[in-house]
């Protein structure tokens, strides 16, 4: 098992940054892959970014390319995920997940352990 509590989440003008982090607890975090998806009000979540075990592998949805950079401190069981140049767009509900491999994934089916999730606002 592994729990997963998001944080850093909050109202932020467009152009602006946040950075949210995601702390695990559980099973080694050092073994697994992990992601970040988003929910936006009336749509589907989505995937974000994802990073493989040990960091050297990572990937991004087309829509948050060169803006949106994912991270993780596997001596703090830490991933983060660095947002600049927000958009409203980019306003939603952020999830961090974590799969049952080393390898990174990208869809939803992939992942086995979800956190609460962490509201992020980008106003115009």
């Amino acid at each position: 098992q592994v729990q997963l509590v998001e944080s850093g989440g909050g109202l932020v003008q467009a152009g602006g940054s946040l950075r949210l982090s995601c702390a695990a607890s559980g099973r080694t975090f050092s073994s697994i892959a992990m992601g970040w998806f988003r929910q936006a009000p009336g749509k589907e979540r989505q995937f974000v970014a994802a990073i493989s075990w040990s960091g050297n592998s990572r990937d991004y949805a087309d829509s948050v390319k060169g803006r949106f950079t994912i991270s993780r401190d596997n001596a703090k069981n830490t991933m983060y995920l660095q947002m600049n140049s927000l958009k409203p767009d980019d306003t939603a509900v952020y999830y961090c997940a974590a799969r049952n491999s080393r390898v990174l994934g990208s869809s939803l089916h992939e992942y086995n352990y979800w956190g609460q999730g962490t509201p992020v606002t980008v106003s115009s």
